[in-house]
């Protein structure tokens, strides 16, 4: 056995335990909603994350599909479902529902 070896069995098991988050994942997960909620509605922070949302559903509707697309079904269901549905047929839906809000 060589070196390289020896020093990959004494290192098995010397990861992150399953199903814990990813530490970088999650500090960027951060950082995006505390950029978005000090952004807000205006650029200044009016009315936070919410604010931030409204701004988004507003001057960037495809973008806040995408986002509301992939929350939308762990809202109805409260689990993480994998859906078989396309982008195209998820955007139908939620353009759809966006209409019918109008």
């Amino acid at each position: 056995m060589n070196k390289i070896e020896a020093d990959n069995l004494t290192r098995r098991g010397a990861g992150r335990p399953k199903g814990s988050p990813n530490r970088t994942t999650a500090l960027l997960r951060d950082a995006i909603l505390k950029a978005a909620e000090a952004t807000g509605e205006d650029g200044q922070g009016k009315e936070g994350l919410m604010g931030y949302c409204t701004f988004l559903a507003k001057e960037e509707p495809r973008a806040f599909a995408t986002l509301l697309g992939k929350v939308l079904p762990m809202q109805i269901s409260g689990e993480v479902s994998h859906s078989h549905a396309t982008k195209e047929q998820r955007d139908a839906v939620v353009a759809a529902a966006m209409r019918a809000d109008s």
